[in-house]
């Protein structure tokens, strides 16, 4: 069995420091070192995890690491296939076989114990099954540098008992305050999104990111103006927020998350996750138009959510209602001037239905725009 603690040290060697995951009894050994050393971000589901560990490896200071359970693997499969391959944006991954054959198991992970490794295999993720011995180990982790150095993610599977225990210290977890909801503006016309994206655009500086979610989102933006310091979302639909805060624990800029009602609602336990663990550089907006617009306008179940109080309820600091583009406007400003915020900020304005006519797509291919936003960050 590995040392764990001999482990944890051995990959933060490597420039693998900070952990995101949902538990699983065989890594809760190196999960435990991990909230030890205070480097680990609890997800509530493994496809927010890679999200989070992908914003991590964004900054290129160091590549994040996500830990689950081969049963949440199928969860992860949207961000690993149009995030991280489409973007090549590596991360580390570590995932558990429940359901090895030969070894008792419950009845609901006998298929992942046989598929797993074809999962990866299919999704072209280099794998390697992690070895119990230290020494052999380290040459797995060299190998796993090597091609995360190409852009290319790589994961471990690991086995039952793989690590020796390790106490879990006495943990505190942050009882949030409770928020501030604010309401601003009357709401005199309809508003559209390319309206509201060319006000987001007005108030762009090279003290801000902005990440804007799959679909017709991203392609007005784009249209608007595709600066260096945007990024696209493909894909990965309901990950931008996620994607974001893990950017934002690694930078001191300001990240802006522009996010569509039906994403937010697709992975809606990702609000909790952004509220706890978000700096005062994180502003998550959502535009509700109470529809799939990018697929043809069908109905989404937004109209029956009040989203800003679910924000509050998740622990946002600072939840603002706005009804009017002078109001947003201003809302935004005072996040980018304001350099002392503390945590999450939460902005929804409503929106119609309907996008810009005779849209385009982005030239730009995905992975440029990540190396383009890389070098925006060293540069700045």
């Amino acid at each position: 069995m590995l040392d764990t603690n001999k482990f944890g040290e051995l990959l933060k060697s490597y420039g693998f420091n900070t952990f995101v995951g949902v538990p699983c009894s065989f890594l809760s050994p190196l999960i435990n070192y991990a909230l030890n050393e205070n480097k680990f971000i609890m997800a509530n589901n493994e496809g927010d995890g890679v999200a989070i560990a992908s914003g991590i490896s964004l900054v290129g200071e160091e590549t994040g690491v996500v830990l689950m359970q081969n049963s949440g693997l199928s969860n992860a499969l949207s961000p690993l296939s149009s995030l991280n391959h489409t973007f090549e944006l590596p991360i580390l991954g570590f995932v558990s076989l429940r359901g090895e054959i030969g070894i008792s198991d419950e009845p609901q992970h006998e298929l992942l114990g046989i598929i797993t490794d074809k999962i990866l295999e299919t999704f072209q993720i280099p794998y390697e099954y992690l070895s119990p011995d230290l020494s052999i180990a380290k040459e797995q982790i060299t190998k796993a540098k090597e091609i995360i150095s190409k852009n290319k993610s790589f994961f471990f599977i690991v086995r039952k008992n793989t690590f020796e225990e390790i106490t879990l210290l006495p943990q505190t977890i942050q009882r949030k305050k409770e928020g501030i909801l604010v309401e601003r503006g009357s709401r005199n016309t309809p508003i559209t999104r390319l309206q509201a994206l060319n006000v987001i655009n007005e108030i762009n500086d090279k003290d801000s990111i902005t990440l804007a979610t799959t679909g017709k989102t991203g392609r007005e933006l784009y249209e608007i103006n595709d600066a260096k310091n945007y990024l696209y979302m493909v894909g990965s639909m309901g990950c931008v927020s996620s994607l974001g805060l893990g950017l934002s624990l690694m930078s001191d800029k300001k990240i802006i998350c522009i996010d569509g009602d039906g994403a937010l609602l697709m992975r809606m336990g990702g609000l909790s996750t952004n509220a706890y663990y978000a700096k005062g550089n994180f502003c998550h907006i959502c535009l509700d138009n109470h529809s799939h617009d990018s697929t043809g306008g069908q109905f989404t179940l937004s109209i029956n959510c009040d989203i800003p109080k679910i924000a509050l309820d998740s622990g946002y600091k600072k939840v603002f209602k706005i009804h009017d583009l002078e109001s947003f406007k201003n809302t935004l400003i005072e996040f980018i001037k304001h350099k002392e915020n503390d945590g999450a900020i939460f902005i929804y304005l409503q929106i119609e239905k309907g996008s810009k006519k005779d849209l385009s797509r982005p030239k730009i291919k995905p992975f440029e725009v990540k190396e383009r936003l890389q070098r925006f960050l060293r540069d700045n």
